[in-house]
């Protein structure tokens, strides 16, 4: 059977966004818009696997989908949506718990990070939160999905889910009308190097929402002379920059700061530093400082507009669950065909 190229991808409203979700995967998703089908979700279901205030919930769910249209995302070439309005990711993912087996669950290394040493207390979801991403991805039969390294093992699990439910019920897709396998084998998308920022405190541990100090990261919404403070004010050594990458060696937050100069200016690490080799901090930091706020100020500005218009962003959300609807509803009536039920 062949498959409509198609993207899914989506982001969790359980916070603020930062720049490493920008650098990291909005941004990445831009182009794909050009070339597949595109389906850009804000997953919020997958949010409340751990407790979330329902007014936070709700704002940061307007938040994610300002800064999809405000980084480039058309809504009239892609689709946005938040997921709890396209009720069918929840049915698929019933079905794919009963396909999924407990022994796959269990090797997922982002519950037992997250659970720790408390995994008897935490939810079911958060346990089950693979298979509900199997479900939205399959849900629309996507092909790709741009994905960081630390979702690669939950795609895997999305594969694996894909052929096990194809190898079940194969007679049952035959039967059905289908010719070869009714799910996808999705594949990971190549859309460049993906940023990994790191804090600005702390260059060994990932930029976040978390960190206890204000000024380790910066966030989507923050104004120009927030963006510049907490740039100038991150941590350095004493060297100067080096003049090849090899030189970042060992250096954890030059290396953060040069990728990040690289990232927004969409350059590499050694054009940077063929630009600023042997220069110190001090005439740096002011050049990333200016940098970031030329790219990152006009999305912060379009992202608080339409944040404070809800009418428009309910319409957005509204017309992309629609036209997700619209693809999910012909899937599952064939699921429910395929696995037996009554209709």
């Amino acid at each position: 059977m062949a498959f409509t190229p198609r993207v899914f991808s989506g982001i969790k409203p359980s916070g603020d966004l930062h720049l490493g979700n920008y650098l990291g995967a909005i941004r990445r998703f831009v182009p794909l818009q050009e070339t597949h089908e595109t389906i850009y979700c804000v997953v919020d279901m997958h949010a409340i696997t751990v407790w979330q205030d329902p007014a936070d919930l709700k704002r940061w769910t307007y938040e994610i989908a300002a800064a999809y249209i405000a980084a480039g995302l058309d809504p009239k070439k892609s689709i946005i949506f938040n997921q709890s309005q396209v009720m069918e990711h929840a049915e698929l993912s019933w079905i794919f718990n009963c396909v999924a087996r407990m022994g796959w669950m269990e090797r997922m290394t982002q519950f037992k990070d997250k659970a720790g040493e408390n995994a008897e207390n935490v939810s079911l979801g958060l346990f089950a939160y693979p298979s509900l991403m199997a479900a939205d991805i399959l849900l629309y039969k996507s092909t790709g999905v741009p994905v960081g390294e630390d979702q690669r093992q939950h795609l895997e699990l999305t594969r694996d889910i894909a052929k096990k439910f194809n190898h079940d019920f194969k007679k049952q897709i035959k039967a059905n009308g289908h010719r070869g396998d009714f799910f996808p084998v999705t594949e990971t998308l190549a859309t460049g190097p993906a940023m990994r920022v790191k804090s600005l405190k702390d260059g060994t541990k990932k930029m976040s929402k978390s960190d206890a100090s204000d000024l380790s990261t910066i966030y989507m919404m923050d104004g120009a002379d927030l963006i510049a403070k907490k740039i100038k004010r991150a941590t350095t050594d004493a060297d100067a920059l080096p003049s090849e990458a090899a030189g970042l060696a060992g250096r954890a937050e030059a290396e953060n700061l040069v990728g990040i100069y690289a990232a927004l200016s969409n350059t590499s690490v050694d054009d940077v530093l063929a630009q600023y080799g042997g220069q110190g901090w001090g005439a740096f930091k002011p050049a990333l400082a200016e940098l970031a706020v030329s790219v990152l100020s006009p999305i912060a500005d379009e992202m608080k507009r339409l944040v404070a218009d809800h009418a428009e962003m309910d319409a957005i959300l509204r017309d992309g669950a629609d036209r997700a609807r619209a693809i999910a509803q012909p899937v599952m009536n064939d699921v429910r065909n395929i696995v037996g039920f009554v209709r």
